[in-house]
């Protein structure tokens, strides 16, 4: 097997182990079978190692219709269904869209925005279609912890957290008086193909993602945020100034800066700690990311030797307050 096969079969392997195993067997097995097929890993290498994500691959094979079968009918499908497949992967990229996570952001805007005495402006980088900006639309059940409902209710299932340590978890929700996004390639909610993308991005065990994501992109419809095509290094800081002097500013981020190389990524941390360091408006920086995506943050977690378990941690500029599961199913306070 050469060079890059075997780095495709690591990484296909390493996802099978620690992301999907426990949380999603189809897709364990799916992976598990990809880092041992030949065939298959060199379709995926004839493609830039940017466009061989696992998550990517797997929306892309849902996308063009994959049955959920086991191992052998899956690799059946992407052989015979090659050339659309590599399509949809040349063409889209990975832009989950969960509105869970906003339970593990809640506990840290509440905070922001009772300490500053100001409502909220969301700026969130990677927004995807900003199912993430509504966190005041949403309903919580957090385990052991409140419940939490807006003052008109709410048409997605209450966001289920578990939750471990002093987590500062508020008895109202903060509120919110201006929404924004930036992404390279913004989802219409109002489109079907783009709607049907982000759902083949839900893993396939998970049906109440999937209709929480149906419910969530009917809030986006019905109030849309202003979205900003473009990279976020570029339009991070316009935004910061477009957003209300009255508010707070929060910019936030989930599952984005992986996709940034390692100079996108520090230029980014460059510009965030500088934005929170500025007394002349309040701007205060939520990241929720794998391990290592931010290397030189003071007081960032490093992974302990031998750690896999493939949780998130969350910071709070620059600080790590928690340790979070992926798509917002958790959240230990540190």
């Amino acid at each position: 097997m050469s060079e890059k096969e075997t780095a495709t079969s690591v990484r296909y392997r390493r996802f099978a182990e620690v992301d999907a195993r426990g949380y999603s067997p189809r897709y364990d097995e799916w992976c598990t079978g990809v880092s041992d097929d030949e065939e298959v890993l060199a379709l995926l290498d004839t493609l830039p190692p940017a466009r061989r994500q696992p998550v990517l691959f797997l929306g892309a094979v849902r996308f063009a219709g994959v049955p959920l079968g086991d191992y052998g009918t899956f690799r059946t499908f992407v052989v015979e269904h090659w050339p659309d497949v590599r399509r949809v992967m040349e063409t889209r990229t990975t832009q989950t869209n969960e509105a869970g996570r906003c339970a593990v952001l809640l506990p840290s805007l509440a905070a922001i925005s009772a300490a500053e005495d100001r409502p909220l402006a969301l700026i969130e980088v990677g927004a995807s279609a900003g199912a993430c900006l509504y966190p005041d639309r949403y309903a919580y059940a957090y385990s052991p912890g409140p419940s939490l409902v807006p003052g008109g209710g709410s048409p997605v299932p209450p966001l289920a957290c578990a939750v471990a340590g002093d987590v500062p978890l508020p008895s109202a929700l903060p509120p919110v008086t201006w929404r924004a996004g930036i992404d390279l390639n913004p989802l219409d909610a109002r489109d079907d193909d783009d709607v049907r993308w982000l759902e083949a991005l839900v893993w396939p065990e998970h049906g109440f993602r999937a209709e929480r994501l149906r419910a969530a992109l009917g809030v986006v419809r019905a109030d849309p945020p202003l979205l900003v095509r473009g990279d976020l290094n570029d339009e991070v800081e316009p935004l910061v100034r477009r957003a209300p002097s009255d508010a707070v500013v929060v910019v936030f981020h989930s599952a984005v800066l992986a996709y940034l190389d390692a100079e996108g990524r520090r230029r980014f941390r460059d510009t965030m700690m500088r934005l929170t360091a500025d007394r002349g408006r309040p701007v205060h920086w939520l990241s929720h990311e794998g391990h290592g995506t931010l290397d030189g943050v003071p007081g960032a977690m490093e992974k302990a030797p031998g750690e896999q378990d493939g949780r998130f941690v969350l910071q709070h500029n620059g600080r790590s307050v928690a340790r979070t599961g992926p798509h917002g199913q958790s959240i230990e306070w540190l």
